[in-house]
C-alpha cells in the first residue's frame, strides 16, 4: 500500500513536469480548413453532472450527429456504473503524463475544429488532456492557465446556456460560422 502511494506521488511529479514541457512548446498547429465541423468537450463532471448537454451544440451549430466527441473527468468513479459519456479519472495517470484509459485514446485519436475544456478546477488529468489534444480552437474559463485556451469566455460556470450564446457570439466574430 506504501510503495502504490509512493508511486501515484511520482506519477504526479512526472505528469507535472511534462505538462510544464508541454506548455512551454509552441501549441501544435492543426492544419483544417476554417468552420466548425468537429467538436471535442473535455467536462469536469464532478462539478458540472449534465455534461449530455453539450450535444444540444449539434443543433446550434448545424453539424452532423456524429460531430460531437464529449470526455468527463471524475476524480474518481465505478467502472461498473453506468455513465452517459465516456469517463477518466486520477486512477488513469501513468508515467510522464501519459493517460492509460481507452476512452481518452479515443478521444485523441480524432482531430478537433474545436475542443471546449468545460472546467474551472486546476486538475492536472484535464489539462494534460487538454494539451494533448489536436484541436485548431480550444475555449475555456479564464480561471485555467492562459496557455491552455485560445479562446476564453468569463461566463458562469453552472451556466450553459450564457456558456453557448458566448462561444456562438464569437465564433461568428472569428468567422468559424
Amino acid at each position: 500500500m506504501f510503495l502504490k502511494g509512493l508511486q501515484d506521488k511520482f506519477k504526479v511529479k512526472s505528469g507535472l513536469k511534462f505538462l510544464q514541457e508541454e506548455m512551454e512548446k509552441p501549441p501544435m498547429t492543426v492544419d483544417r480548413e476554417k468552420g466548425i465541423t468537429s467538436i471535442g468537450c473535455i467536462v469536469d463532471v464532478d462539478n458540472f453532472q449534465n455534461a449530455e448537454i453539450f450535444y444540444d451544440l449539434i443543433d446550434e451549430f448545424s453539424l452532423r450527429p456524429n460531430a460531437i466527441k464529449i470526455i468527463g473527468y471524475k476524480r474518481e468513479y465505478d467502472k461498473n456504473s453506468p455513465y452517459a459519456i465516456q469517463i477518466f479519472s486520477d486512477k488513469d495517470l501513468g508515467w510522464k503524463g501519459i493517460i492509460e484509459n481507452g476512452y481518452v485514446l479515443e478521444f485523441l485519436g480524432r482531430e478537433y475544429d474545436l475542443l471546449i475544456n468545460y472546467y474551472e478546477e486546476d486538475n492536472l488529468m484535464m489539462k494534460l488532456l487538454s494539451v494533448k489534444t489536436p484541436a485548431r480552437l480550444k475555449v475555456g474559463f479564464g480561471a485555467l492557465d492562459p496557455k491552455i485556451n485560445d479562446l476564453i469566455l468569463n461566463t458562469p460556470f453552472k451556466d450553459f446556456k450564457v456558456f453557448k450564446g458566448e462561444l456562438k457570439k464569437y465564433l461568428k466574430v472569428l468567422k468559424e460560422l
